[in-house]
């Protein structure tokens, strides 16, 4: 399946034909201005969507590998005999990988063929997750490590996956691809939690939930290597670095760019935040709801595997649910109010968040006393920070130009893990193990524990929410920068010349 290229005529000066009198890229109504470069790259319709499709479908398996330990995440503790500090180790050691080898993919996503380094990515996290399904119970360690190696895995397709759809679509139809795609990370992360429980309720063994992922992940390989291209960087939109070949600038450049970028720089904090209460909730939530069941009554405590699977279930239903209907919402609802507010992205994730920060205090407050108040202040939690994810990443599209995005993306990656989701986990499960060195040794003092540890997640989204007020203050200079420094999204009179892609409302000739 070859991609299509417009091929542009013999030009001479100001990219007129000689002795023609018109262009030769130019439609025969002669409506568009003449370009001063080559015709952009071009992809059928049909292809950037069925591209688009494929991309959504590993992200889907990306985020399921990255909580499917934690929803069996009883039974590992119990297998490996770990306590809950060190069972927290297991997503910092995961997320710990993925944020040093983050750059890396960064770099390389944007010098190098971004199709091989994410079919590199993929064939690492399926090899080590299934390998890791043998692993012996004396040799924790090494599941350890399987999941670190798990981690660089994915962190391939983290950084590089959302530049190839900026680079396929643009502008709202832009702002709706990252809506669908980052649509999957918390419907992937419930997945994760209901295969993992599945499988093991199905089984009694919880290590086959990691050796069926890999026959998804082979599928997921053979659809991206046939399906999706390799756009050029910036093909969505007017780059004259697309058909000149502009000289790349070197890493360090790049990374004094973005350090000086306001918008990049405080929304880069605000997804940290943002990590780090989604990394401990997603970890210890199950567990820590089950706890909840058990000082109600409702559930006997569990000393033995297979321990009771009905909480990941609830719990990755919710994130599932929620996930759906947050992503659209807060996508949505960018699209539409930033037609009359330009800030409007860094003011709904901010308003969301100091909303989201309300609602995760009081579901842990009423917990130890009604259950059910507990249950949907969570979801409503849970709905408000899924706003956030497509928003998120569309600001980063706006404010940062195409030659630094797979840079941009891999550095609010490692920011966000090595301040967030890394230590999150094993933060909260090391505070829950050292109040309940303090305390007898009961089931209701281990909630408690686990309960009051969790508080500091409404702090940290409370500060993230004001880390995207201070992006509603720098947002249109930075956009404007971009678009001035001839590599940001094109007026739409040249947008409609190019007949790129969708979204870009270029009109379509018979041919």
């Amino acid at each position: 399946m070859s991609e299509e290229r417009q091929e542009p005529g013999p030009e001479g000066p100001q990219g007129w034909s000689p002795g023609s009198g018109r262009h030769s890229g130019a439609t025969d109504s002669g409506q568009c201005p003449p370009p001063t470069t080559p015709a952009p790259w071009s992809l059928p319709r049909w292809r950037a969507y069925v591209a688009a499709a494929v991309l959504c479908y590993i992200n889907l398996l990306n985020y399921m590998n990255w909580f499917i330990i934690a929803g069996v995440l009883l039974d590992v503790q119990k297998f490996f005999q770990i306590s809950d500090s060190n069972a927290g180790l297991l997503q910092t050691v995961f997320t710990g990988c993925l944020l040093v080898s983050a750059p890396v993919f960064g770099y390389l996503g944007d010098r190098h063929s971004r199709k091989a380094t994410l079919s590199f990515g993929i064939l690492l996290w399926s090899g080590a997750g299934f390998s890791s399904s043998f692993i012996s119970p004396r040799y924790s360690w090494l599941f350890f490590l399987s999941r670190g190696v798990v981690g660089i895995g994915t962190a391939s397709y983290s950084t590089i996956a959302p530049t190839i759809l900026g680079d396929l679509f643009v502008r709202d139809q832009r702002t709706r691809a990252l809506e669908i795609f980052y649509l999957f990370i918390p419907v992937g992360s419930g997945l994760g939690y209901v295969l993992g429980s599945a499988v093991k309720a199905l089984t009694g063994n919880w290590r086959w939930a990691l050796r069926i992922m890999p026959c998804l992940e082979a599928v997921a390989l053979i659809l991206l290597i046939t399906l999706v291209p390799d756009p050029p960087r910036g093909a969505s939109e007017r780059q004259r670095e697309v058909a000149m070949g502009v000289l790349r600038s070197s890493w360090c450049e790049d990374v004094r760019y973005l350090g000086r970028n306001w918008s990049f720089v405080w929304s880069t904090l605000g997804v940290t935040a943002i990590g780090f209460v989604t990394g401990a909730v997603g970890f210890w939530a199950p567990k820590f709801l089950f706890e909840a069941r058990v000082v109600h009554g409702l559930l006997p405590p569990c000393f033995h595997q297979p321990c009771d699977s009905k909480d990941s279930l609830i719990f990755g239903a919710l994130t599932i649910g929620t996930g759906i209907i947050g992503v659209f919402l807060g996508g949505e609802a960018s699209r539409r109010y930033k037609r009359v507010n330009p800030r409007a992205e860094p003011l709904i994730c901010a308003s969301s968040l100091l909303a989201a920060a309300v609602c995760l205090y009081l579901a842990l407050i009423l917990a130890p006393t009604t259950l059910l108040a507990s249950y949907v202040f969570l979801t409503l939690g849970e709905l408000l920070l899924s706003c956030n994810w497509a928003v998120v990443a569309d600001i980063l599209l706006s404010v940062v130009v195409p030659r630094c995005r797979g840079t941009a993306e891999a550095l609010q990656i490692t920011v966000c893990h090595i301040l967030g989701d890394s230590i999150s986990p094993y933060l909260i499960g090391h505070i829950s193990g050292a109040l309940r060195a303090r305390r007898p040794d009961s089931y209701l003092q281990r909630f408690l524990s686990l309960q009051q540890s969790f508080l500091c997640c409404a702090f940290a989204i409370a500060l993230g929410g004001g880390c995207f007020l201070q992006v509603a203050q720098h947002l249109e200079g930075d956009q404007a920068e971009v678009q001035q420094s001839g590599t940001g999204t094109s007026d739409s009179t040249d947008v409609e010349c190019q007949r790129l892609l969708p979204g870009t409302g270029a009109p379509e000739k018979d041919s």
